[in-house]
């Protein structure tokens, strides 16, 4: 995003400049449907941010603009109701992740005064690249330093989760938020789901470039998801009758998994059976890359996709297309990333067949589909900070 537009736009709307913060996107290198069964998975921050300008104002009220959306949105501290309704339609929606952070903070016995603030930002909306986390963790992070809150990154992280949770009606993992917060150009985050610690991971493929692809298609999920719930938790029920100690997938072994495979369901042990799957590939997969074994990483990176697509059921005919276009130009590896029937795959491809891979899969894609896929080409990158 470019500062100078929100610079000059907070001039035009509050006057005297504030203090500038960015945050970033991010997206998920491998580790998909285990964050719910208290799994790993492996994000980065990118280099496509939200941007925000903020200043103290003098006044109980929060004054806030979109670049983006042309909107503005107000409300006062510690009013009782939001200033806008979900069920009311999305007109000025956004407002809610101001309030929505305000509040969280302010349950937590901290004084917030009223600020103006302008934001904007080059995070593809509904892209999979995380623009409500990365909003929140900007916000959070802005209100903090300017009135020196004293919250950490991992309180900043569960702020901006518990405003989809409480305000915009969204029941999300922590993953997107801590990426935000706690990314490292070169680096990715081996997240414990369970825990909440990490490890650092180096990542910087030299040759590669990393680009995702949008399908632009998304299947109605219907029910899908929660039953992928559903049948995990059937699964732990079933090897609890053998381990009792046993608390969710990540508590469980292939070994143990089949040792119930005679009383469990068979869709509820073939889900249960890629998660556990799923966790041992991350795990390997960031050994390897802390030898700098990327082709091991690559391998591991295509293995997520043929689980995803042929155990877990989360694929669909134009996901599952576009990897196919990755193995032809000899990717070093690539998946589906996010919840599935749709959205994005995330390519690893040698940078001199990138040209050609984009202008080769794209077209194949739009030729089968009558679909013009959207590419976006990212750079793992730091996470959020006050930039000016």
């Amino acid at each position: 995003m470019n500062i100078a537009v929100i610079r000059e736009t907070f001039n035009k709307q509050f006057g005297a400049p504030g203090a500038v913060f960015a945050s970033p996107g991010r997206v998920n290198l491998i580790g998909e449907h285990t964050d719910y069964n208290m799994g790993f998975v492996l994000p980065g921050a990118i280099d496509k941010c939200m941007v925000l300008e903020l200043k103290p104002n003098g006044t109980n009220k929060c004054r806030v603009h979109s670049v983006d959306m042309k909107q503005s949105g107000e409300f006062v501290i510690g009013q009782a109701e939001p200033p806008v309704s979900l069920s009311a339609g999305k007109e000025n929606a956004w407002i809610l992740f101001f309030y929505g952070v305000v509040e969280e903070m302010r349950k937590r016995g901290k004084t917030i005064e009223g600020f103006d603030c302008v934001f904007g930002g080059d995070i593809p909306l509904g892209g999979g690249l995380s623009s409500s986390a990365a909003l929140e963790c900007a916000i959070g992070f802005a209100l903090n330093e300017t009135y020196a809150l004293g919250f950490d990154r991992y309180e900043l992280a569960r702020i901006g989760q518990l405003t989809e949770h409480n305000y915009v009606g969204v029941k999300c993992g922590i993953m997107d938020q801590f990426a935000s917060l706690f990314g490292q150009a070169g680096h990715v985050i081996k997240l414990d789901c369970r825990s909440l610690t990490f490890d650092v991971v180096p990542f910087d493929p030299k040759g590669y470039r990393v680009v995702l692809i949008n399908t632009m298609v998304k299947h109605a999920l219907g029910t899908e998801y929660n039953e992928r719930v559903a049948q995990c938790a059937a699964g732990v029920a079933a090897v609890k009758t053998k381990h009792p100690e046993v608390q969710s997938l990540r508590d469980v072994t292939e070994a143990m998994l089949n040792e119930v495979k005679a009383i469990c369901d068979p869709l509820s042990f073939q889900r249960s059976m890629f998660v556990i799957q799923e966790n041992n590939r991350l795990l390997t997969a960031c050994e390897a890359l802390k030898k700098g074994d990327y082709k091991t990483f690559g391998a591991k990176v295509y293995g997520s996709h043929e689980g995803l697509s042929k155990d877990y059921g989360v694929s669909c005919e134009e996901l599952d297309f576009l990897v196919e276009q990755a193995v032809k130009y000899d990717a070093l590896g690539a998946r589906m990333m996010g919840g599935g029937f749709g959205g994005c795959t995330i390519n690893f491809i040698e940078e001199g067949k990138y040209e050609a891979f984009i202008g080769n899969a794209t077209a194949a894609y739009e030729k089968q589909y009558r679909i013009t896929p959207l590419v976006y080409p990212v750079v793992i990158s730091n996470g959020t900070a006050r930039v000016e």
